[in-house]
């Protein structure tokens, strides 16, 4: 990708965008305008180091008369395609590709992609560890919030590229193609975005759909809709399973994580010896080390670096013990999905704390769990209303739900107030965090901050 001397448009104040936007500038445009449609006092990043690139910015409504002159449009992650401003790209013949694929058009290594509904975060970041084993140099990002263009040109040549890639980063892409691409689980999220399931599905295979034989795509064989992705495969396909004992891939044998592949067997370790919690983490390590092997790691090193992985913040991270009471942090089940796996890591006697930005999901599997292994509920955001009358329609007690309003802290002191051993107080809000905080981040924060002041006191 070719920079010098072209006007360039990014759309999109944020991580991915500012750092597209700097990029750019440092690689030769003649001109670089970082766009957004809110008014500069209303977004919460510091932008004077995209000033001092040169990059002028432009706030507020996008006319058309913005893209007179650009060669390219790089879109932030946040930027639907759909959005006017795109669309009259579009209709110019103007360029509109992601920061994503300026990442793979500017990477002098392989990339090795992981995306999924739930779990991305976790796996990347052992894969990026399992990876460090074999290149100094390998690099971490995309939508684990660290701009996958910057990791790129850092990895530079004889190293790897780790990426986090969601839905909404694969809209504008053209020809990425990781070398090897892993799709964990595809269950119902991002629907406002994407209009649907069936097209929110496409852009999880639009990652692997530029690949050739020479690549390899790890697909979990315990997912319907992705054990199916095998049948639209370019790549090598290499399965995982944590329910199947497979003819070849990585599953779980009499207790070992396990890798089999053309005539070698690779016994890992015991899924008892993983640091991270519950069933969703051992597919996770199984899909990391699926990955890392096919990436070249070596199995000494992928089996060290699996028994020492403690996993990743706010996503059932432990906080605190106060009165034989253990307090856990999931803030980044942002889903009803990722709550459900939650909920299946502890053996009931759950003190639960959901509720936020609603997602409109149907919680039918979710508040059926919820009444096996809930002792108690705390409600809190936008979505207390809904969970509520769905909980009391699956017939869980009404006596043992709770609502906080708007308040986390009112939330924390409530468990304070009510849990007991061996109950478990655990935030697995099954909820964007929009509606209280500026992200899952914050709200996880906030929930420790609160537990660790409690466990002060």
């Amino acid at each position: 990708m070719d920079f010098a001397n072209k006007n360039v448009l990014v759309v999109g104040v944020g991580i991915s965008g500012n750092a597209a936007a700097k990029l750019a500038k440092k690689l030769g445009a003649a001109k670089v305008v970082l766009s957004d449609a809110k008014a500069e006092k209303d977004l919460k990043y510091d932008l004077s180091d995209v000033r001092a690139a040169g990059v002028e910015l432009v706030f507020g409504p996008q006319a058309a008369s913005l893209l007179d002159g650009v060669d390219m449009v790089i879109l932030s992650p946040a930027v639907p395609v759909k959005v006017p401003l795109v669309q009259e790209a579009y209709k110019r013949n103007i360029s509109v590709v992601t920061e994503v694929q300026v990442a793979y058009e500017l990477a002098k290594s392989p990339i090795l992609a992981v995306t999924g509904t739930n779990g991305k975060t976790t796996t990347v970041t052992l894969l990026g560890e399992l990876m460090k084993t074999r290149y100094e140099n390998a690099g971490v990002g995309g939508n684990i919030g660290i701009p996958l263009c910057e990791q790129a040109v850092q990895a530079g040549e004889g190293s790897c590229v780790v990426a986090e890639i969601s839905s909404y980063q694969m809209e504008a892409t053209t020809n990425f193609r990781p070398h090897v691409a892993v799709v964990l689980n595809v269950t119902p999220d991002h629907v406002v975005r994407h209009g649907s399931l069936e097209v929110y599905q496409q852009m999880k295979e639009k990652m692997f759909s530029q690949q050739t034989p020479e690549d390899y795509l790890v697909l979990n064989y315990d997912n319907d809709k992705t054990r199916d992705m095998a049948n639209r495969a370019k790549g090598q396909v290499f399965f995982f399973s944590r329910l199947e004992k497979l003819e070849e891939g990585a599953f779980v044998q009499d207790g070992w994580l396990t890798i089999v592949w053309k005539g070698q067997t690779c016994r890992l370790c015991r899924t008892d010896e993983l640091k991270i919690k519950g069933g969703h983490n051992v597919e996770n390590a199984l899909a990391a080390a699926a990955a890392a092997f096919l990436a070249g790691a070596r199995i000494p090193k992928i089996i060290d670096v699996l028994k020492e992985f403690a996993g990743v913040e706010h996503r059932i991270e432990p906080v605190a013990t106060i009165a034989g009471v253990s307090y856990y942090n999931d803030s980044k089940a942002t889903n009803t999905d990722s709550s459900i796996k939650a909920l299946e890591s502890f053996d009931g006697h759950i003190v639960l704390i959901a509720g936020g930005d609603d997602k409109m999901t149907d919680l039918t599997d979710f508040m059926t769990l919820v009444k096996e292994r809930v002792d108690e509920l705390i409600l809190v955001g936008d979505a207390a209303a809904r969970f509520k009358e769905n909980a009391l329609k699956l017939g869980y007690p009404a006596e043992h739900i709770h609502e906080s309003g708007y308040s986390m802290e009112e939330a924390v002191k409530t468990a304070h107030a009510i849990a007991g051993p061996p109950q478990t107080v655990l935030l697995s809000p099954a909820c964007a965090s929009f509606d209280m905080y500026e992200g899952f981040e914050a709200r996880g924060r906030d929930f420790k901050r609160l537990v660790k002041a409690l466990a002060d006191n």
